[in-house]
């Protein structure tokens, strides 16, 4: 039994909820960041002008279904050793051509509208077009084209869904984001 002041057992009362309370507030952070959600780190300036390095993303952890125009995080092995921030350009069945004369990128013979890219696609890495994405697979592009590795380049390829971490939902640092997906 509580030997004090009626005060003083109220105070205990009420720090001992507001603890229950933090805790229980730290446990479900930690499961909402262990099964749905992880943050991320941009390194590098393959995505300028939408992304900067340094920009922390919050992520959607897992997806299956990567479309044209989300922006993903991959970790599929490459040589550069790095964890991958880029855009699905095409997914698996559809077909990719890229004009690096004129700077177009064509997918199933439709020009892509990208307002999002820094400059036009005149940079060829060594793929050659037109290609087909395999099955269970995205062709992935930087919006810096010029200053980019990507699904263009033999180093990279295709991405294999099963690699795909996460698409990108909003930019939390160093400005809070929303606006990730409209870009």
């Amino acid at each position: 039994m509580f030997k004090g002041s009626k005060l003083q057992l109220k105070i205990a009362t009420l720090l001992v909820e507001v603890i229950s309370i933090l805790a229980m507030a730290v446990v479900a952070i930690a499961v909402v960041f262990t099964f749905f959600f992880r943050t991320v780190s941009v390194d590098g300036s393959s995505m300028n002008p939408t992304l900067y390095d340094g920009d922390r993303l919050l992520i959607t952890n897992g997806i299956n279904d990567a479309e044209y125009g989300d922006i993903i995080v991959a970790s599929q092995p490459n040589p550069l050793e790095k964890t991958l921030i880029k855009r699905v350009i095409a997914t698996e069945g559809q077909q990719v051509n890229i004009d690096f004369e004129k700077g177009i990128v064509y997918v199933d013979g439709v020009e892509l509208s990208e307002s999002y890219i820094a400059d036009p696609t005149t940079l060829n890495e060594g793929l050659q077009f037109p290609v087909t994405v395999p099955e269970g697979c995205v062709f992935v592009m930087g919006d810096n084209r010029l200053h980019s590795t990507d699904s263009r380049s033999p180093l990279i390829g295709f991405i294999e869904q099963d690699y795909i971490m996460g698409k990108v939902i909003v930019r939390i640092m160093p400005s809070l984001d929303f606006k990730v997906d409209e870009f």
